[in-house]
């Protein structure tokens, strides 16, 4: 006998429609499994066939050969599990009805129980995009699937729960957006810092426009501090980068048990002996790295120079293009890579290079060495570069009171208001990922503003990346001063962060 339903595969972030077909007939004894399996989809052939034993079900004593539709798409992962069950039972007879409009996901233990899987969501995606109805799903990707519309999801703990609701014995109640609001507390606050506050000004101008910056300082002066708050300054996610950050985490397998959306933008602050496929991504079935993981949020790079050559320099196709692609035998994979870029490093090898105490013990081949660990075309790609001084005494005593992050995140969040209202149907996320074409349209310069622009461009050497970059910045600062036109003022700020360069890579 023959029988068929559906289910959803993963490649990528991208899901598929999958088609489970299930035939018996007589002859010896056997289980093939054939549509381009993996290990893992051959090995469902055991699991299934223990789970059907060991729930009181018959396995049928006949040939049974089952069908993963498309044939022509390899198929990875043990998510198939499930549908393979359900198919042999209705094959079978065990199981009778019409389950056309249900889809099935999951994978089994050997006693019937369903395990939790990666990349529920963009499948459930999927699923409600092909128009079915209903979807099973492990209950413990219930949160994360409960987001998308036009579906219902129905999370199973094992497969007796399936079996009794496609026989309408004891019914699964389907679970809804709603019902899952996360809800979190920010405990690291930029009132928390003490003085630095040139280098909170750069943070906050930063998190406005989306920009990448790099910290220059001495140890022990609060880069890694300042980072580590820049969270707390964000602004909040809209319900569409919720989505497609969740669909990440949910491929790598990183979501939190019960966890329904990423609802806060991520950072990431990976080791500097972190690979470049670490970084980037990949594997035999490319998964995502620390750059997509960090998609919509932060990615910290501590140490900056220490960092793999080859890790640092895979940084520049995701800085420029905001995705990473991933080319591997079974084919290639594009990962979003919308990241604002933070790091941090020493401005030599002991640290103390400038510091008003410490007396630097690098020679000048030393510094030019660890300096040149930091290639020019990156850092070329780096929107704002700031020194962070060691604070003295009085500051880091004192009682004064510091700005916390609720009273800088209301104005970037009114910064961005603006920039979400000028890039509205562009495609445009913020400032810093402009196009050339919206940079020229949306950066307009005051007299003034300009003849500093031409006579800095001349005197510092500026690449026409750095133009723009300069541009960009200079427009979020006018955002936070709420102009209209980049005045004299924002320029001379914006020119003032691609600096650095200058004095350290002279």
């Amino acid at each position: 006998m023959f029988a068929k339903v559906k289910s959803q595969g993963l490649f990528g972030l991208s899901s598929f429609d999958v088609f489970v077909e299930a035939d018996t007939s007589n002859g010896l004894p056997r289980f093939d499994l054939v549509g381009l399996p993996d290990a893992a989809v051959k090995e469902s052939r055991e699991r299934v066939r223990a789970s059907i034993k060991n729930c009181g079900f018959t396995f049928p004593i006949s040939r049974i050969t089952v069908n993963i539709a498309p044939a022509d798409i390899k198929k990875e992962g043990a998510v198939y599990d499930l549908p393979i069950l359900i198919a042999i039972l209705c094959a079978s007879r065990q199981l009778t009805g019409n389950f056309d409009d249900y889809s099935f996901i999951g994978e089994l233990s050997l006693n019937g129980e369903i395990r939790s899987a990666r990349g529920v969501l963009p499948m459930v995606i999927q699923a409600a995009k092909s128009g079915v109805g209903s979807v099973f799903v492990p209950f413990d990707n219930a949160f994360e699937a409960s987001v998308v519309d036009g579906i219902d999801v129905l999370p199973a703990k094992n497969i007796f729960e399936v079996i009794s609701h496609l026989k309408g014995e004891k019914l699964i109640e389907p679970v809804y957006r709603a019902s899952f609001e996360e809800e979190y507390t920010e405990e690291l606050d930029f009132s928390d810092v003490k003085g630095q506050s040139e280098a909170k000004r750069a943070l906050e101008i930063a998190a406005a426009g989306g920009h990448n910056c790099l910290m220059i300082g001495a140890p022990g002066t609060g880069k890694s501090m300042l980072a580590k708050r820049i969270g707390s300054i964000l602004p909040e996610m809209t319900f569409d980068e919720k989505i497609e950050t969740t669909k990440i985490y949910s491929v790598a397998g990183e979501l939190r048990r019960g966890q329904r959306l990423v609802s806060r933008r991520p950072f990431r602050s990976p080791h500097h002996t972190v690979s470049a496929q670490g970084l980037t991504g990949g594997g035999s079935s490319p998964k995502p790295g620390e750059i997509s993981l960090s998609n919509n949020g932060v990615l910290f790079l501590d140490e900056f120079p220490e960092f793999d050559r080859r890790a640092k320099e895979a940084l520049r196709q995701p800085l420029e293009d905001g995705k990473v692609t991933v080319t591997r035998a079974a084919g290639a994979v594009t990962y979003p890579a919308n990241i604002m870029l933070v790091a941090a490093m020493n401005p030599c090898p002991c640290g103390y290079m400038g510091h008003p105490t410490r007396e630097c013990t690098c020679t000048e081949a030393a510094k030019k060495r660890y300096r040149d660990k930091v290639s020019g075309p990156l850092l070329d790609r780096i929107d704002i570069h700031i020194e962070v001084p060691a604070v003295d005494y009085e500051q880091l005593s004192g009682k004064q009171k510091e700005e916390s992050s609720e009273e800088i995140r209301k104005r970037v969040n009114a910064a961005r208001a603006v920039q979400n209202e000028r890039f509205k149907g562009t495609g445009i996320t913020c400032n810093a990922k402009m196009t050339p074409r919206a940079t020229r349209k949306y950066c307009v310069l005051s007299e003034d503003a300009d003849s500093m622009l031409k006579a800095s461009f001349d005197s510092m050497g500026l690449s026409a990346r750095a133009y723009d970059k300069i541009l960009r910045v200079a427009r979020t600062i006018a955002d936070l001063e709420g102009s209209e036109i980049i005045e004299l003022p924002h320029i001379a700020e914006a020119v003032q962060y691609r600096s650095l360069d200058r004095k350290y890579w002279r």
